[in-house]
C-alpha cells in the first residue's frame, strides 16, 4: 500500500484522500484531559485536497457541537506517516485515533495490545457498512478500526483497440482473456501496459489468480500455516506464465515505472496498449501521465479460471479505515463515529476523493468509471487485501520481488511459492 499510497497522493488523493485519520489522547504524549475538556490526536494523511479541507470542516463542526472536546487534526503525507507511526508503535504507543489499512500491520498492533477492540462500542454502526469494506479490519470475529474508503483492482482498457482487434466483448474467463491478448498482437496492438520496474503492479497478476484457483480461504490459511506451496498456488504460477510467454506487455517494460511520463499509466493513457490491471485510481493517473481515453475507457472485473475454486465475483483491493489507540478517551470513538456516519460520509463520496463503504451510496459516486468500480464492490461476494499488505511487511515483499522475476523470466512457478514459504516461516 505504500507505494499505491504515493501513486494516490501524487496523482489526486483519489484513493487515499478519504484514508486520514489520527487522534491521540495520551497514548503518543500529544492529549491532555483536565477540567473535564479532552484532547483527541488524529493522525491522518489527508494532506491534499478535496480532503484535507473536508476533514477540517468536520473537525470544526463536531468541537462546535462538542466543545469540551479539541480535535487535534494533524495531516502526514502517506510515507511520513508510514514511518512516523511505525515509530511511536515500536515504543509500544499509538495516537488516539490513526489510519490504518488493516491487514498484516493492523494485526501486529493488536498482538501487542496497542489498538481497542471496537466490536461493543461500535456495534450499532457496523452494520451499515459493506462486508467487503469491513474485512480488512476484522480478526477473530472482533473489529478493530472502522473503514473510510475502499476501491478494488480491475482491468481497465481501451475500447477501440479492442474493436480494432475484433473483441467485442471483456473476456469472462482465463482462456477468453489469454485468446484476446493474442489477438490484439496480431492486430499489432500491445496487450498490456505493466510498470515492471515497481514490482507491486505484478503481483495483481499472481494474487488475483491464486484467488481464482485456490479460493480466498487458501489465501486466509496460507497466513496460518505460511504454506504457499500447495499445488493451487503453483498453479497461479503457472497461468500467470501462460500469460508472460505471450509477450503481451510493452517494450522496456522491465525498466518502466508506474506514473513517469513513460511509464504504465502513461502507456496506457497515450492509447500506446490496450489494457491495464489497476486499482480504482487508474482513470486519474492515466490522464495525469498521459493524454487519457476519455469516453474509450472501460473496465471489466479479473476473470474466472477454469476449474477454479474461488469466484469471479470475489474482489481485489484495498482501503482506508481508522484504527482506535487502546488508550484512547472515549471521544475519539465518538468523533470515529461522526465522521462515519452516513450523512459526513456521502458528502465525501461526493468530493469524488473517495468510494462508499456503506451499503446503498454507490449512487453518490458522480464519476462514471468509479461509479463501476463501486457497484461491483457493493456486490462482491468476498474481499482479499492487497498481498503485500495483507502478510506481515516481509511477506508482502517477497509477493512482490518473487513475482516479478517470474515476470521477468528467473524464477518458475514453483520457486515463486517456495520463496514466499521460506519467507513467511522465517518471520
Amino acid at each position: 500500500m505504500s507505494r499505491r499510497g504515493g501513486v494516490l497522493l501524487a496523482a489526486a488523493a483519489l484513493f487515499l484522500g478519504g484514508c486520514s485519520g489520527q487522534a491521540s489522547t495520551g497514548n503518543t504524549g500529544g492529549g491532555s484531559s483536565s477540567a473535564g475538556k479532552v484532547t483527541v490526536e488524529w493522525w491522518n494523511i489527508s494532506t491534499t485536497e478535496p480532503m484535507k479541507s473536508f476533514w477540517a470542516q468536520k473537525v470544526k463542526e463536531y468541537q462546535a457541537a462538542h466543545p469540551n472536546v479539541t480535535i487535534k487534526n494533524v495531516p502526514i503525507e502517506n510515507e511520513a506517516f508510514k514511518a512516523k507511526l511505525s515509530t511511536v508503535t515500536q515504543s509500544g504507543k499509538t495516537p488516539d485515533l490513526y489510519s490504518t489499512w488493516g491487514g498484516g500491520v493492523l494485526k501486529q498492533q493488536i498482538d501487542a495490545g496497542l489498538v481497542k477492540d471496537l466490536s461493543s462500542e461500535a456495534a450499532t454502526w457496523i452494520a451499515d457498512f459493506t462486508p467487503a469494506a469491513m474485512q480488512a479490519y476484522q480478526f477473530d470475529q472482533k473489529t478493530y478500526a472502522i473503514p473510510n474508503d475502499i476501491g478494488m483492482v480491475g482491468f481497465w482498457y481501451n475500447k477501440a483497440l479492442f474493436a480494432k482487434a475484433g473483441i467485442t466483448a471483456p473476456p469472462a474467463t482465463w482462456t477468453e482473456y489469454l485468446d484476446a491478448v493474442k489477438k490484439l498482437k496480431a492486430a499489432g496492438i500491445t496487450p498490456i501496459a505493466l510498470a515492471g520496474k515497481e514490482k507491486w503492479p505484478g503481483h495483481y497478476y499472481w494474487a488475483y489468480l491464486a484467488m481464482r484457483i485456490a479460493g480466498l480461504d487458501a489465501l486466509k490459511q496460507a497466513a496460518i500455516d505460511d504454506d504457499f506451496t500447495k499445488p493451487d498456488f503453483v498453479a497461479a504460477g503457472a497461468r500467470l506464465k501462460e500469460l508472460v510467454d505471450l509477450q503481451p506487455f510493452q517494450k522496456g517494460f522491465l525498466g518502466a515505472g508506474y506514473s513517469t511520463p513513460d511509464g504504465q499509466a502513461a502507456t496506457m493513457g497515450n492509447g500506446k496498449a490496450a489494457m491495464e490491471l489497476m486499482g480504482q485510481w487508474a482513470p486519474t493517473v492515466e490522464k495525469d501521465s498521459g493524454k487519457g481515453l476519455g469516453d474509450n475507457l472501460g473496465f471489466f472485473g479479473f476473470p474466472s479460471v477454469e476449474g477454479g475454486k474461488g469466484s469471479a465475483t470475489d474482489a481485489f483491493g484495498g482501503g482506508g479505515g481508522y484504527a482506535v489507540g487502546v488508550n484512547a478517551p472515549p471521544a475519539a470513538v465518538d468523533f470515529l463515529k461522526f465522521i462515519s456516519q452516513s450523512d459526513v460520509h456521502r458528502q465525501a463520496v461526493e468530493t469524488g476523493a473517495i468510494l462508499p463503504v456503506l451499503k446503498g451510496e454507490e449512487k453518490a459516486v458522480k464519476d462514471p468509471n468509479l461509479a463501476v468500480v463501486a457497484k461491483a464492490l457493493a456486490s462482491a461476494t468476498g474481499f482479499q487485501l492487497y498481498l503485500d499488505q495483507a502478510y506481515p511487511p516481509a511477506v508482502g515483499q517477497e509477493v512482490n520481488d518473487s513475482v516479478a522475476a517470474l515476470i521477468a523470466g528467473s524464477k518458475t512457478p514453483e520457486q515463486v511459492a517456495q520463496a514466499i514459504t521460506q519467507t513467511a516461516k522465517s518471520e
